[in-house]
């Protein structure tokens, strides 16, 4: 992502935040409006300005057009056919779901996520504000005709106050970015209750008021799962021991929970109020954070692959910087993957980056395919670094490969090719799962920067041209078999070893090789120069066969 791509990033979710006050300030002027007219007209003109969309009807009386969703009177409604458009959805007013009416919108295209979450957010408002209308009216009409509910009708309007209280707290706490330290307490001083907020798993991740419990309990994995379950299936908190809970789950996915610590069954109407706008709150707080940490991972993914394929050396550095990364420091590109066996590659990505942070090797990485790619911002013990992936993983094995530094932006290319080779010849020669870096490989180095290959390929022939022919036609494997040989020096017991043949096979091997290349392998020069000839052919098997994906 460029640097102007990277504003704009930025500027989408300073503007996501400011359209979700905008719509808290819209929701307090709908609780204040004159009237039901007043708040549908709001909630129609606001439609445009927080999605493509336009507004396809508004049909106001309870339940009215729901038979028009797939979704019954569920929480968030249904997709509805609108003449004309590609894209409608029918958003239930009130609790339950469409005591006030639906609110149909429509769209030449589906709206993203975070307009879903709005339009969403606007019909929960709207149906609040119709509540409240409701409700104010009915206390108007019996003051009118009953003079002696005087004293319940100041009831009534004492818990109109509180609510609008809740409201106005629970908004504060949004427009300041409070956070989920600020929702928690915020929801503790309305309550007086403790009040604890938790992730999806049940972590722990912001307390207000008294006994906090250490160390914080936390169901197991199966009774987490049928909590969120019914949680989700209620239209309100629900009484779990002695708290009660809400879910914050935008769109349906549950990214947090709130709760109020309720031992004693002594919270009331407006408690049950002050958590469930607390749970609104939290979910706009959360798919916040979530977006922006999306955001960030793909700018990060974005500059290493740049970097990788070659970049303008000022617009990387820029990048870099907006991520709080040194990228002037010299670097190594490293490439994991994993050795014999399969490893998912979100479990590789995961042990590489905590291997990674443990050894101070550096913070930079993506997956690519099924390998990690790493962009080391200093020396390390590479062997260390896999050996700790290795743990990481619980013993899986793990071949790991690295490139030469990079004293500039412009090196990255060729320090990645390096490692990619590195890997390549690992394979293709057979080594061990270890840690290699392209400046120790001696003569394939050489072999790698020969300018005229095709001048290697000649040398290749001369000296074992006809072992591969015979390997080819007859599907054998003399050329592998004087590569083991030559790798241990000639000893027949460790080449037998490598080969995993009985010592006679190997003779007999040995033997044709002889026969068909005609050469005496008890010649030092021969010895040397079939060493060269099957490094060579290793070589240029790695460099034909690409890179891995």
């Amino acid at each position: 992502m460029t640097g102007p791509e990277l504003e704009v990033s930025d500027q989408l979710g300073r503007g996501l935040l400011s359209t979700m006050r905008s719509l808290l300030v819209l929701g307090q002027l709908m609780t204040e409006s004159s009237g039901e007219r007043q708040i549908l007209e709001l909630a129609m003109t606001a439609v445009p300005s927080l999605a493509r969309c336009r507004v396809a009807s508004l049909e106001p009386g309870e339940h009215a057009g729901l038979d028009r969703t797939t979704t019954g009177n569920g929480p968030v409604g249904g997709p509805v056919e609108v003449s004309g458009a590609a894209w409608g959805w029918g958003y239930p007013l009130g609790s339950p779901p469409g005591r006030f009416g639906v609110l149909v919108v429509a769209a030449d295209e589906e709206p993203t996520s975070e307009e879903q979450f709005l339009l969403r957010a606007l019909a929960q408002q709207t149906g609040a504000a119709l509540a409240n209308r409701h409700l104010h009216a009915q206390e108007l009409a019996a003051a009118e005709e009953l003079s002696e509910v005087n004293e319940r009708l100041r009831g009534s309007l004492g818990a109109l106050e509180r609510s609008i209280e809740i409201h106005d707290r629970l908004t504060a706490v949004a427009v300041s970015g409070e956070g989920r330290d600020g929702i928690a307490r915020a929801v503790h001083e309305l309550t007086g209750l403790p009040v604890a907020i938790e992730d999806r798993y049940g972590n722990l991740k912001a307390w207000a008021g008294p006994q906090r419990p250490e160390p914080y309990p936390k169901d197991s994995a199966r009774r987490r799962e049928d909590l969120l379950r019914r949680a989700r299936a209620s239209n309100r908190p629900i009484r779990e021991g002695g708290s009660l809970i809400a879910l914050a789950h935008p769109q349906g996915d549950v990214l947090g929970v709130i709760s109020l610590v309720d031992p004693g069954g002594q919270a009331g109407e407006h408690d049950v109020m002050a958590l469930e706008h607390g749970a609104t709150i939290l979910a706009m707080e959360l798919a916040r954070v979530r977006s922006l940490a999306e955001s960030e991972l793909r700018v990060r993914r974005d500059l290493v692959d740049e970097l990788l394929n070659g970049t303008e050396e000022e617009s990387a550095l820029a990048r870099a910087a907006a991520l709080g990364y040194d990228l002037q420091r010299p670097h190594r590109v490293v490439l994991v993957e994993g050795g014999r066996g399969s490893i998912g590659i979100d479990a590789l990505f995961q042990a590489v980056r905590i291997a990674a942070r443990d050894e101070g090797a550096g913070s930079l990485l993506v997956a690519r395919g099924s390998q990690v790619v790493l962009l080391a911002d200093r020396e390390s013990d590479w062997e260390a670094l896999r050996q700790s992936i290795i743990r990481g993983l619980g013993g899986a094995s793990v071949r790991l490969a690295v490139g030469e530094e990079c004293g500039a932006v412009s090196d990255f290319p060729q320090s990645f090719r390096q490692s990619r080779l590195a890997l390549q010849l690992m394979r293709s020669a057979e080594w061990s799962d270890q840690a290699v870096r392209f400046d120790d490989l001696g003569v394939y180095r050489l072999l790698v920067g020969a300018e005229d290959l095709g001048e290697v390929e000649r040398f290749i022939q001369r000296w074992i041209g006809s072992l591969l022919e015979y390997d080819e036609k007859r599907n054998s494997e003399l050329v592998r078999t004087l590569m083991h040989y030559l790798q241990h020096v000639g000893n027949y017991v460790a080449t037998a070893g490598s080969l995993i043949v009985h010592r006679n096979t190997l003779k007999y091997r040995l033997q044709r090789i002889r026969q068909i290349s005609g050469l005496d392998l008890s010649d030092p020069e021969v010895f040397f120069n079939l060493q060269l000839a099957t490094r060579a052919w290793q070589t240029l098997t790695a460099l034909r066969s690409g890179p891995a994906s």
